[in-house]
């Protein structure tokens, strides 16, 4: 062949070869650009925003509750210990600090072992791909997807170093259980902060990316201790621990930490409760994936001493009754406690089992109050010109309406005659709590009962004074609340603080109860002393075994459906309610003495042993005169009692209604 031939071909080849290769390029190029239009930003990753926990934490520090989609807790690569890091790379990456982000050899080396192994023992896909795929990319299987998960790792180890890297993918990693990250898979698995982890530990954690449910040690433990062996041994191959250290872990027993909710029986009507709280004000993503930080006011001891309190009054009953509890047919109570010179709530116990039933019968249940109303109506009174001496007349008295005729009836049907406000009130007197009502009114109870921050619409008849409006245990045990904090609204406060992922404080409550007048002191504290009565002389005398000043008011309905008590002491405010979910009654004389008040008492001596013994404050406004016990007249006898009136007024001779 002559050489101008030849030089001809050769150059004919090279412009063919160029033609090609341009071709090539402007396809690869136009494949580049194709798919990287659409790709997401590595630029935030280094800023990057996990899921985390929201933790609830009792008033002493203790979590109670966590929510969460993924459950993680963010840890600085700085405290994870080394051999766990070498455990990952070994099992997941061996080449991490050589390759760019894809690693052709182990894609190659991995495809061997799988095939010979019949199995997939060992993956492709490097560390930064895993990121990649699980921060910046769906976990669809795809080749497109497969694209752009390789263009995102080569511009990831552009953008970020190997320990930016290892940071984000240790903290994001799935780990089985719902369990996100290596900081919280320690915890959840061996119980322990992942700084204490040992090479064992580490190495059985570093096993489970790659299937975390065919590996997790509670239900395929043999699966996960042959991979734990497998990534020991792959630590060996690449020098990242001795033979010496290779046989001490192979030697090592793992002890795992039991897997039951930890905080399902510590306050869990009152976790929920917040909970409802912060869905419906910072909305899910807040809850469920900012990692808030919410201090609350409960007290655990209270709690558990309510929790036990209830549960210990609701078998005392069964026991009487002879009850045969099922799922369906079971008696329900709930206790609610606040502190007055806070507001805070430091217990609430829903219902007796919140595993069976997640109702919270605080809160949520709206039942007839019976006589535990009935304070309402006396208070209203007295802002009306009545005292505690007014005599009213208790005697049986019909009413008509719409052609139906309605007698009240006095418990065991037994009457008195003339007899003072004190009296009726302290003997739970029913004739004698209708007249009020009739003299008195019923809008303007109902504006009064409004003020005290009942918010539940009352019935419209005067059957409202014997309490048959329907109403929480909450709102009743709040307006209660405002008689024992000096006539002041009562506005209860369960959070303290709330701090976002960042530190910030985003909500924060003050300690101090410093709510607006809703009616005088000089009434509530009048209101009070009646109460105090109630104890000492009436239906609430269970409460007397305290041995402190106590003011209290029981509540039993139709057919004993339901028992209530409600009392204070100069501390605190606790309400309780017993029955059953649905209408039934308690059993026959399961009033709310017999029923309730033993509930209140157990709770209530619990938290106060410890305390000293105060007295409720006299405002400013009242006098104290020495009246006679039955005709509520001025009196110097022996059988005198000590009343409380408001400054300018004096026992009524007059009205009798």
């Amino acid at each position: 062949m002559k050489p101008d031939n030849l030089e001809k071909r050769i150059k004919k080849v090279i412009v063919i070869f160029m033609f090609l290769f341009s071709i090539f390029t402007v396809l690869v190029l136009g494949f580049f650009f194709y798919f990287d239009k659409d790709l997401p930003s590595v630029e935030n990753l280094r800023n990057y925003k996990f899921f985390t926990i929201t933790k609830i934490y009792s008033e002493e520090g203790e979590v109670i509750g966590e929510f969460f989609i993924e459950k993680r807790e963010i840890v600085p690569l700085l405290k994870v210990p080394k051999h766990l890091i070498y455990a990952f790379i070994a099992g997941e990456d061996a080449r991490f600090f050589e390759h760019k982000g894809l690693d052709y050899i182990a894609i190659i080396r991995a495809l061997i072992k799988n095939l010979f192994s019949g199995d997939i023992v060992q993956g492709g896909s490097t560390i930064t791909q895993q990121v990649v795929k699980s921060i910046l990319l769906s976990s669809e299987r795809s080749l497109i997807r497969k694209i752009k998960e390789a263009i995102l790792a080569y511009r990831i180890e552009s953008y970020l170093t190997k320990e930016e890297i290892l940071y984000l993918y240790l903290n994001q990693i799935y780990l089985g259980h719902g369990v996100y990250g290596v900081a919280m898979a320690s915890k959840e698995y061996f119980g322990k902060d992942v700084e204490n982890l040992n090479l064992a530990e580490s190495a059985l954690l570093a096993g489970l990316p790659q299937a975390p449910s065919k590996y997790s040690p509670y239900q395929h433990p043999e699966h996960a201790k042959r991979r734990q062996i497998y990534i020991l041994a792959r630590m060996f191959e690449e020098g990242f621990i001795s033979y010496s250290e290779l046989i001490k872990a192979l030697q090592t027993t793992l002890i795992f930490k039991s897997k039951p909710n930890p905080y399902l029986g510590k306050a869990p009507y009152f976790v929920e409760y917040v909970k409802k709280y912060l869905e419906e004000r910072y909305g899910k993503d807040a809850l469920y994936k900012n990692g808030l930080q919410v201090y609350t006011t409960i007290n655990m001891k209270f709690q558990n001493a309510a929790q036990e309190a209830l549960e210990s009054g609701l078998r005392e009953i069964e026991k009487r009754q002879r009850y045969i509890d099922t799922d369906s047919n079971s008696l329900e109570g709930a206790l609610i406690c606040l502190e007055l010179d806070t507001a805070h709530i430091k217990a609430m116990v829903g219902g007796r089992d919140f595993k069976r039933s997640q109702f919270n019968r605080v809160t949520k249940a709206r039942r007839k109050t019976g006589s535990a109303f009935k304070p309402i109506i006396y208070a209203s009174a007295i802002d009306k010109g009545y005292t505690a001496s007014t005599i009213i007349l208790d005697s049986p008295i019909v009413f008509d309406w719409g052609g139906k005729r309605w007698m009240p009836k006095n418990f065991e049907e037994r009457y008195f005659g003339p007899t003072t406000l004190r009296n009726a009130l302290s003997y739970s007197l029913n004739t004698v709590t209708v007249r009020i009502a009739k003299d008195i009114g019923l809008e303007y109870i109902k504006e009064y009962a409004k003020k005290l921050g009942i918010e539940s619409p009352l019935n419209k008849d005067l059957s409202m004074a014997l309490g048959s409006s329907s109403m929480s245990l909450f709102e009743l045990t709040k307006a209660y609340a405002v008689f024992a904090n000096k006539g002041k609204v009562f506005n209860p406060i369960f959070i303290k603080k709330i701090i976002d992922r960042d530190g910030n404080i985003i909500e924060e409550n003050s300690q101090i109860n410093e709510g607006q007048e809703a009616i005088s002191p000089q009434t509530a504290y009048i209101m009070t002393y009646l109460l105090e009565g109630v104890v000492q002389n009436g239906t609430g005398w269970r409460a007397k075994a305290l041995g402190r000043p106590v003011a209290g008011k029981t509540g039993t309905t139709d057919n004993f459906l339901d028992a209530w008590f409600i009392g204070y002491t100069p501390e605190y405010v606790t309400g309780v309610w017993v029955g059953f979910d649905e209408e039934k009654s308690i059993g026959e004389g399961e009033t709310g003495a017999r029923a309730a008040s033993p509930i209140w008492v157990k709770f209530m001596q619990e938290i106060l042993k410890d305390k000293p013994v105060k007295d409720f404050p006299v405002p400013e406004g009242v006098v104290f005169i020495k009246v006679d016990p039955k005709t509520g007249k001025i009196s110097s006898s022996n059988d005198a009692i000590l009343e409380c009136f408001k400054e300018g007024e004096v026992p009524s001779k007059k009205r009798v209604f």
